[in-house]
Order: C-alpha cells, then sequence, then structure tokens
C-alpha cells in the first residue's frame, strides 16, 4: 500500500477498535463525519448524521458483548486527486448477544472524506454475507 492508503487504512482499523475492543464507541465522533449516513442490514431506513450513526455503533456495542474483531482482505482506491476513497473489506465478529455466542462474517463499504487534514467516513454500508442457496 502506498502511504495514503496506508493512512486511510490505519484510520479505520482505529475507528473499529474503539468500538470493538476498547469499547469507546463515543470516540466515534472523531472519525465520522458530520453528515455521515449509513446503511445496515438491521435499519430499514439509513442512518444519518454524525450522532445518529455514533448512537447506533454505541447501542450494538452495548448490547453485544465483543469477544474478537477482525478485517480481512481490504481494498482501497482513492478519487478525487486523492481527496475521496471507497474502502472494502470484509469482517469476523465472534460476540454474545442475550446470552447468545455469535459467529458473525460479512461485508463493509465505507467512504471517506479527507477534510481539516484528517480521513472521515461519511458513509457506510456493511451487510453479511448472503445466504448460500442449496441447490
Amino acid at each position: 500500500m502506498d502511504n495514503i492508503k496506508t493512512e486511510i487504512w490505519k484510520t479505520i482499523q482505529s475507528m473499529n477498535r474503539l468500538w470493538t475492543i476498547e469499547s469507546k464507541p463515543d470516540e466515534l465522533v472523531k472519525y465520522f463525519h458530520k453528515n455521515m449516513v449509513a446503511v445496515s442490514p438491521s435499519d430499514r431506513l439509513r442512518i444519518t448524521g454524525q450522532e445518529a450513526c455514533v448512537n447506533a455503533w454505541k447501542a450494538f456495542s452495548q448490547m453485544a458483548k465483543i469477544q474478537s474483531w477482525k478485517e480481512l482482505e481490504p481494498k482501497i482506491d482513492l478519487y478525487g486527486g486523492d481527496n475521496f476513497a471507497i474502502v472494502t473489506y470484509y469482517y469476523e465478529i465472534t460476540c454474545e448477544i442475550g446470552g447468545q455466542s455469535m459467529n458473525l462474517q460479512g461485508r463493509d463499504m465505507l467512504s471517506l472524506i479527507f477534510e481539516d487534514g484528517k480521513w472521515l467516513i461519511i458513509a457506510d454500508h456493511f451487510s453479511p454475507y448472503p445466504q448460500q442457496s442449496s441447490s
């Protein structure tokens, strides 16, 4: 990875570590753009704005006792004079929800903008892997 892509990937890893490992979801405000929008598999409507996104991540991290988190196979593409990035990766998370142990896997697509000297997440769309058909 070149320097810009490395910086972007470290930003995403730091952001994820806050809510998964360090249990500090309120600090996501440092990584989420004020106009962030998110589309999640559990919400019918998009989540709009920095505060709403922080609250959504916080709600999940309070509901789930996260035991492990892993990001896999990152792909980072730069646009707009290297001021905009699309990042995709796969994730694995092991957690306990309501006393039930769960191993969840899926994919994440983040859009980031370079603003005020740092990379900020402006959009996130994540989902579990699709169910395999039994044909």
